[in-house]
């Protein structure tokens, strides 16, 4: 997992083949512009997820995982206190990993929070745990999905 800013993105490029179109994107799109959606950027490797909706309290969230995608979650308006866990540390699955969805939940509690500012974002990689959209105000984001084994 890491947090950092929009305007550090470049350092953390090399981590990823898709991860420099996807900073590119990032700068170069007004994603303030963007209604709630789904936008694709280079097919299912690389789409853009808009959400704006109310915040969350901490205790109606869920640890989720995703195993085919890595996200980048950038915050645009009010700050979203996601929180992480090591997946490796999750022992209490909801229900069994979805391959159609690519998701599985978990009722652990995360050992940390993370308060994400606007124009800050978290990259949550196969092994982090993540319950995002924790809130005492409204959220507006963008969660990039990269496929692990894009742009290969």
């Amino acid at each position: 997992m890491l947090l950092s800013s929009l305007s550090q993105s470049s350092r953390y490029a090399a981590l990823h083949p898709l991860f420099p179109r996807a900073f590119e994107y990032m700068r170069n799109t007004d994603l303030h512009a963007l209604a709630p959606g789904h936008y694709p950027i280079i097919g299912d490797d690389l789409f853009a997820i808009v959400e704006h909706m109310p915040g969350r309290a901490r205790a109606e969230v869920q640890l989720e995982c995703h195993r085919r995608y890595i996200d980048i979650q950038l915050v645009l308006e009010g700050v979203d206190e996601m929180g992480w866990k090591p997946l490796a540390d999750c022992c209490e699955p909801v229900d069994d990993y979805s391959a159609e969805k690519d998701i599985r939940f978990f009722k652990d509690a995360p050992t940390s929070w993370i308060a994400t500012p606007p124009g800050a974002f978290c990259i949550f990689f196969p092994e982090d745990a993540h319950a995002p959209l924790v809130s005492t105000g409204s959220i507006r984001k963008v969660v990039f999905k990269i496929a692990v084994s894009g742009g290969k």
